[in-house]
């Protein structure tokens, strides 16, 4: 029977799969379906794609610090998807949009069941990423009491 220790990384596990797969996302989307992303798209990604190396790192070195070191390109990778949606949806007029050149942060690219877009995608891969990580660190804690 494994200990609770072991069991605090399977948050971890889903962390680090829900980046991978919304970095693979992203690349078929860019490299494959050849969809320009926009600006706020590209700085999603700086968050988002180092964040698959941070965590594997964190699992096999079984680091308890992983959150810490992951959390700030969570939270601004979050920050900037809230902000995309936000943009998307009009909530923010298009002229307080950062994408100036090439693809407007507006662009409806994909829109899968006529409510799933590229920027609903990544708020939620970072909204669940969040809750993974913030999860691993409850039960974490949860042990060491």
């Amino acid at each position: 029977m494994p200990n609770e220790r072991e069991n605090t990384f399977s948050f971890l596990h889903l962390a680090w799969l829900i980046a991978l797969v919304s970095m693979l996302m992203s690349l078929f989307f860019g490299e494959v379906m050849k969809l320009p992303p926009c600006t706020l798209c590209w700085y999603q990604r700086i968050c988002l794609f180092p964040l698959t190396v941070v965590i594997s790192v964190g699992i096999v070195l079984r680091d308890e610090r992983v959150v810490a070191y992951a959390m700030p390109l969570v939270l601004a990778g979050l920050g900037f998807s809230i902000y995309h949606n936000l943009l998307y949806y009009g909530v923010i007029p298009e002229s307080l949009s950062p994408c100036t050149e090439g693809v407007s942060c507006r662009t409806r690219q994909i829109e899968w069941l006529g409510f799933v877009t590229i920027p609903l995608m990544a708020l939620f891969a970072f909204a669940s990423i969040l809750g993974s990580l913030v999860a691993h660190r409850s039960v974490q804690r949860g042990v060491g009491s």
